[in-house]
């Protein structure tokens, strides 16, 4: 016998019996007696100290304990599935698997629009969900447990425990109102300082943005006289005003297409903004997530022909 207290067939035990609360119905679909899943539930009561059911009027209810050992088991079931298949595969055109990117809405429509045509045109039956990341977002512990597959990001020191893939490396501009006689003189460091600011909120409770990192570290700090929810809502609100907005050339570039906006060269040396794809080590393997990866560094390339792979 194995001296590991907990087997998968216990851990697909507990599962079964969590499920369908019923010792009967679970020794149905294991295919066992009903004396051999009784006598399992009595060994992973006495391993985990806990009842696991308990019975209720018409039947038995799970503990707390058991929901959760019910999901740690899953996931442990799923990646010694995972390990005894062997070599995956991976067909785009005929999955119907859902991908989940998190990402702040600063990277501009003709990225996001590259993406989705990729998307639609190799994964037709597949699903894509771009969700907000904002600073109720643990973004290590979402890629972690699965509930997202990719984070797109551009803090200055990104988590060290996640995968790290570069897309779009770019410059630091201003964006103002085409009206807004700095467009013709340019904006000096001072001007910069004295100016008032239209800011985003952040989108992470631990990471602060290039440009604070930046300003922090000289000792300087801008006047950040309106904030906004989102970075798409701030060209909008750039057009009647003198506020300066601080953001990537890609950005910037779209919405002075759109917009009676101008974009003036930064006055200080910030480094550049480099967009980056996270990604855990549970995932770094998957063949689907190798595809989802290449896809969002393609379309990158697409913007940028220096972006990294």
């Amino acid at each position: 016998m194995s001296r590991d207290p907990v087997d998968s067939h216990l851990l697909r035990v507990l599962v079964t019996l969590v499920s369908e609360r019923n010792v009967s119905r679970a020794a149905i679909r294991l295919g066992q007696s009903q004396p051999a899943v009784s006598i399992a539930l009595k060994r992973l009561r006495e391993l985990f100290g806990d009842p696991l059911l308990v019975r209720e009027k018409g039947g038995m209810a799970p503990t707390e304990r058991a929901l959760l050992l019910r999901d740690q088991a899953r996931r442990a079931l799923g990646e010694i599935d995972a390990m005894l298949a062997g070599p995956q595969q991976f067909d785009p055109a005929a999955s119907q698997q859902t991908f989940r990117i998190g990402s702040p809405d600063f990277m501009a429509a003709g990225f996001l629009g590259a993406v989705v045509a990729r998307f639609c045109r190799e994964a037709p039956r597949a699903r894509l969900v771009v969700q907000p990341l904002g600073t109720e977002v643990d973004v290590e512990q979402a890629l972690a447990q699965g509930e997202l597959d990719l984070v797109v990001g551009n803090w200055p020191s990104p988590p060290p425990a996640l995968h790290l893939s570069l897309l779009l490396q770019d410059e630091v501009v201003c964006l103002l109102s085409r009206h807004d006689p700095r467009v013709t003189t340019g904006l000096t460091r001072e001007q910069y300082l004295a100016a008032r600011h239209l800011v985003p909120l952040p989108y992470s409770a631990a990471q602060r943005g290039l440009v604070e990192t930046h300003l922090a570290g000289l000792r300087l700090a801008r006047d950040a006289r309106v904030v906004v929810p989102y970075f798409e809502l701030a060209p909008q609100l750039l057009v009647d005003t003198d506020l300066v907005f601080t953001t990537a050339r890609h950005f910037a570039a779209h919405y002075a297409a759109l917009l009676p906006l101008a974009i003036v060269p930064a006055p200080f040396d910030f480094p550049p903004m480099r967009f980056y794809q996270l990604w855990h080590e549970r995932s770094q393997g998957s063949p689907a997530h190798r595809w989802l990866r290449a896809l969002m560094s393609a379309s990158a390339r697409r913007m940028a022909p220096d972006a990294g792979p």
